[in-house]
């Protein structure tokens, strides 16, 4: 008679999780596997405070709807988390139960009421980007005679017209890019490990060419943005060289002030220009690396003109204002709502 197979723990689960199944059968990204780890720690961590138990000692029946949900709260109450991060949070320990419910059949009870939990719903603010002559003048505003303003440049330039996002662009290596006239081009690495080469407009590809002979590492693997050490730049250096950029375009575009500006602008921005300049939205969607096009239609409700453009194509239909009258009690209760 074979022997049953004994039902894993919560900290085998959970190792397994991690060191098999999201690298080995997923092949997540690093940065997936660093927001669900930091998941877990805030959990495990809220967890020992509310029920008592040390992260080894915890169940998968402690895992239920309860303690999930109460952690939500305290992310959203008292960490002051945005409901997007509340939600991330919650796609991360879904991922973990769905994998759970494969390997611990006497929790399913458990597992299906935690999985049951909803996304919370939230307002999306408008997307913000900016005009023709503001990023002219974000882009023209590092100082090209120093080695970080020509680096700055270089980078800038490659983000609008490529509408990478900052950590394709400071994950390029200068292997990535082709800058033959004729072919030139850049090779990004985006999310879910997807490839993207996108071309380069001639003034980008003259301006990369001029950095890449003031880069001191030459090699293929070396990162193609460096900061001093020769390490790569990170999110927050291309924010902090972005804000001086600003600061300084202010002069020349005095609307730029006090205005939030981030690198994803940058990726906004690109893609309200392509779809001004009439580029149908499924290649926007191609060049932004987006999965649908569909993501890709929040440009469409963000540009204002162009639905003003579409208004003055339609004449308006002369009517004869009337007033909605329910017709019983039933249907005004709601109509009031």
């Amino acid at each position: 008679m074979i022997d049953p197979v004994p039902t894993p723990s919560f900290p085998t689960l959970l190792q397994r999780f991690f060191a098999v199944h999201l690298v080995h059968h997923r092949a997540v990204s690093p940065r997936t596997i660093a927001a669900y780890r930091d998941t877990f720690r805030l959990l495990l961590g809220f967890a020992e405070a509310t029920i008592g138990k040390t992260p080894t000692a915890i169940a998968m029946a402690d895992l239920d709807a309860k303690l999930i949900l109460a952690f939500l709260d305290h992310l959203e109450k008292d960490r002051k988390n945005a409901v997007r991060s509340r939600n991330a949070r919650l796609a991360a320990l879904r991922s973990f139960l769905k994998y759970a419910a494969h390997h611990d059949l006497t929790v399913l009870a458990v597992i299906e009421q935690a999985l049951s939990i909803p996304m919370k719903r939230f307002e999306r603010p408008m997307l913000g980007f900016l005009t023709r002559e503001e990023m002219r003048a974000i882009l023209e505003a590092p100082d090209a005679t120093t080695w970080a303003g020509c680096r700055d440049r270089a980078l800038f330039n490659v983000m609008y017209n490529t509408g990478a996002r900052v950590s394709e662009a400071i994950g390029l290596r200068n292997r990535d890019i082709a800058t033959a006239d004729g072919s030139a081009a850049v090779h990004l690495l985006g999310k879910g490990r997807k490839h993207r080469s996108v071309p380069l407009w001639k003034p980008t590809n003259m301006l990369l060419r001029d950095w890449v002979k003031r880069l001191s590492d030459a090699r293929p693997e070396a990162f193609l943005f460096p900061n001093r050490n020769g390490g790569p730049l990170t999110r927050s250096n291309v924010t902090q060289r972005l804000a001086l950029a600003v600061v300084s375009a202010t002069a020349k575009q005095p609307g730029l002030a006090g205005r939030s500006i981030s690198p994803h602008t940058i990726r906004h921005t690109t893609a309200m220009h392509m779809l001004q300049s009439g580029v149908d939205i499924t290649v926007i969607a191609l060049w932004l690396g987006h999965e649908s096009p569909a993501t890709t239609h929040m440009y469409l409700d963000a540009d204002l003109s162009m639905k003003e453009r579409a208004l003055a194509r339609l004449q308006p239909v002369e009517t004869t204002a009337a007033r909605y009258q329910p017709p019983d009690q039933l249907m005004h209760f709601l109509q009031s709502l």
